[in-house]
């Protein structure tokens, strides 16, 4: 077995299950864990992608009954004959999808984890601990080994990612969650912890994400948090510091986090409680000066401080928490209580992301009730977040990754000439981004501030349902190529569904030529004055980027390429508009700076894509000469290239001794 460094880190503590009982299950693209008993798990072998992801192809497997850990390894071997040792670059690709289609989904798509970020999983612990909502077996246990296995090795605290340095943040509510997940407070994981965080002052300097959920767990006061007022839901939508004109995802956490807020919701205290307000703070719970605590923020945390301008409103706000108008706030409640509904409909409970999705959750609970349909719904649905691995369980950063991961390998098996080899596999595939593509809008989208999802491909599935720049464009590019250039694969995609996607595209480009991720860019850069989240920068708005600008380029230049009479003029003059802005936006030393993967080696992949598909090449372009020259000078020694997600901190490049390179489609707004 090839020494993993990586492996080795994450995995200090053994599996807490039987590995060899734990299945996938997927369903049009969802993903979701299910620990078998061992009935069960007799009458169902596991698939060679199960195994891949919990760690256990070829490797040593913890298990209570040796008599199944070697029938497994039979079972393996047959599914994943070992293959000669490849000759030339085209039988190295090829023994690559030999790999790939073993593990590829009955319904298309290849399954895939999505973790990284530290502070998702508090978040659902405290809400299922609060809404006394029991867990499917076996996730217990293995969030707790996923925990441990992620405190740091010499702190013991845990950061805002995995890759991170220890936070505060990340500190405090990770021990939470180990103790509501039932670990004792002398256990030595959390007793290292808690000195820790200790050390850091408590966790009364935790950023304001972090103060709400110790809030909501009772183990903090409101009056230590910086007012959250739903009146904003209200505002006209023509104002530019409308809720309307936020990103997103920014929009979307803050609207349940208004809602929770104004009515003070708190769980009963209990005695774990009581405990916990004892050990995560230096001074006595009831001797804190709450008010004080509003801005107190640890210095390891603060990445994006406030502004003076911020700071001034959230004072007046204070003092207006003190005393809302009735009206108005009741009016704001039934608003944001109308967009979460609507929101929960739109994605049939999925949420956009995991942070709004169990916010929502806790809202329909305390709104309707532990038996009522809507909550029900979202404890299901939970499933899809919760990723089971070779570290343990933790919460993904969205329900996955499945169209996106899907196309580009379908595109990797085409640029390598063979589609004609794997004929099975790449109609499957169809399948699934044919089943992906959205046929309509969201009812009221416009009055739910969403952008058209007709003809849209999103990051991972159907249901989830946002439209995104570049799965749209990657998407129909990938439907393109499969449908006109091979006689076996069968016309799935209407010409008129192909011309929903184009106008979805066309309908996605910003006035100075670029594109975004979710939605077009909705108001100004100086709407950042106003983030209160002081652990991510430049979250308030959308804004450009080369890798989505690229996508969409390369999806409605293939369009054209097949169907050269439907908006041409409009295409042309959007290509050329969104390539003067991949222009624009390379930085002097020929690199362009990516947000979506780790980074300039990611971000230049796509930006070149887009000059060489409008015939700009090394010899004819000076702006293609200077970004090779770029790349010519960061080659390693070994012919390969590497980068730490610290150049998203430094903007600047930072090359590392690293033998895997880890391309991960995540926002790291942190640094």
């Amino acid at each position: 077995m090839t020494f993993n460094p990586y492996h080795e880190i994450y995995n200090k503590y053994a599996p807490a299950t039987d590995l060899i009982r734990w299945r996938m299950k997927v369903d049009e693209g969802r993903q979701t864990w299910h620990y078998l008993d061992e009935v069960e798990a007799k009458a169902h072998p596991q698939r060679p992608s199960d195994k891949y992801w919990l760690g256990i192809l070829n490797a040593t497997i913890y298990c209570s009954n040796l008599n199944i850990l070697i029938s497994d390894m039979v079972l393996f071997q047959q599914d994943c004959p070992a293959l000669a040792p490849p000759k030339t670059p085209l039988s190295a690709a090829r023994n690559g999808f030999e790999f790939y289609k073993q593990i590829q989904t009955e319904d298309g798509h290849w399954a895939g984890k999505y973790d990284g970020p530290m502070f998702l999983t508090p978040g659902i612990v405290i809400v299922m601990y609060v809404t006394k909502t029991k867990w499917k077996p076996g996730y217990v246990e293995e969030m707790i080994r996923y925990l441990k296995n992620h405190a740091h090795p010499e702190d013991g605290g845990w950061g805002l990612h995995t890759e991170g340095v220890s936070t505060c943040f990340g500190t405090a509510l990770n021990y939470v969650a180990l103790r509501l997940l039932g670990v004792p407070a002398n256990d030595p994981v959390c007793v290292k912890a808690r000195k820790f965080l200790h050390k850091l002052g408590g966790a009364v300097g935790a950023p304001h994400w972090g103060k709400f959920w110790l809030a909501i767990l009772n183990c903090y006061d409101y009056k230590g948090m910086n007012p959250v007022p739903p009146e904003f839901w209200v505002l006209p939508t023509w104002l530019p510091i409308s809720p309307s004109k936020w990103w997103i995802h920014t929009r979307n956490v803050y609207m349940p986090m208004s809602w929770l807020y104004a009515n003070r919701f708190q769980a009963p205290v209990d005695d774990l409680i009581l405990q916990l307000r004892e050990e995560i703070f230096v001074t006595p719970y009831e001797k804190i000066n709450w008010n004080k605590q509003r801005n107190n923020i640890c210095k390891v945390d603060m990445y994006s401080p406030h502004t003076t301008l911020l700071e001034t409103i959230f004072e007046i706000l204070t003092y207006y928490e003190m005393m809302p108008i009735s009206a108005l706030r009741k009016y704001a409640l039934d608003t944001v209580l109308d967009h979460i509904h609507a929101e929960d409909r739109s994605t049939k409970f999925a949420a956009l992301g995991p942070i709004n999705k169990v916010m929502n959750m806790l809202v329909i609970w305390i709104t309707e009730g532990p038996e009522s349909e809507g909550f029900k719904r979202h404890v299901d649905r939970n499933l899809d977040f919760m990723w089971m691995g070779e570290h343990g369980m933790n919460m993904n950063g969205t329900n996955g990754s499945q169209l996106w991961d899907c196309v580009f390998i379908v595109q990797a098996l085409n640029e390598g000439g063979l589609v004609k080899e794997y004929p099975k596999e790449m109609i499957e595939a169809l399948k699934f981004i044919d089943l992906t593509q959205m046929k309509d809008n969201p009812p009221d989208y416009k009055k739910y501030y969403r952008q058209p999802t007709k003809g849209a491909w999103p990051f991972s599935t159907r249901d989830q349902g946002y439209t995104i720049s570049d799965c749209t464009g990657e998407g129909l590019k990938c439907v393109l190529m499969l449908q006109n250039n091979f006689d076996f694969i069968p016309k799935l995609v209407s010409y008129e569904r192909m011309c929903d996607a184009v106008d979805i595209i066309l309908g996605m480009q910003n006035k100075d030529g670029g594109f975004a991720s979710y939605e077009t860019i909705r108001s100004y850069s100086w709407l950042e004055w106003f983030n209160p989240a002081e652990v991510f920068g430049n979250i308030m708005i959308e804004y450009n980027y080369p890798e989505c600008t690229t996508a969409a380029v390369m999806g409605l230049r293939a369009f054209k390429k097949y169907h050269p009479k439907y908006r041409a003029k409009e295409i042309d003059a959007c290509v050329d508009r969104a390539v003067k802005w991949i222009k624009q936006a390379q930085r002097e030393d020929g690199s362009w700076y990516g947000s979506w993967g780790i980074c300039f080696t990611y971000c230049m992949m796509f930006a070149l894509e887009s000059l060489a598909s409008i015939g700009e090449y090394y010899e004819n372009s000076p702006s293609v000469q200077a970004a090779c020259d770029f790349l010519i000078a960061k080659q390693r020694a070994d012919g390969g290239w590497g980068e730490t997600y610290q150049v998203r901190k430094k903007l600047s490049q930072i090359l590392s001794q690293i033998k895997y390179l880890h391309f991960r489609r995540v926002k790291h707004t942190n640094g």
